[in-house]
């Protein structure tokens, strides 16, 4: 089950709560001090693809324009 992170507005406070993906637009609930001017809190997840250092896994290179600069001249 997901967590999802909130922040009260009136004491600062963060807090998780696990949740079901089906209720991800449910309002925001109350903090643990009881206050109920909470806000949702954006989670970025960071995925990697293999390591810096191992060349195959790296995107095509720049440079040449559309394609490699072999057909502009």
């Amino acid at each position: 089950m997901p967590r999802y992170e909130y922040r009260c507005k009136a004491c600062g406070s963060t807090f998780e709560m696990r949740r079901p993906m089906s209720q991800s637009d449910a309002p925001a609930p109350p903090c643990p001090r009881g206050h109920n001017d909470t806000v949702k809190l954006l989670s970025t997840v960071s995925v990697g693809v293999g390591s810096s250092s191992d060349s195959s896994s790296a995107g095509p290179s720049a440079g040449g324009g559309c394609c490699g600069g072999g057909c502009c001249g």
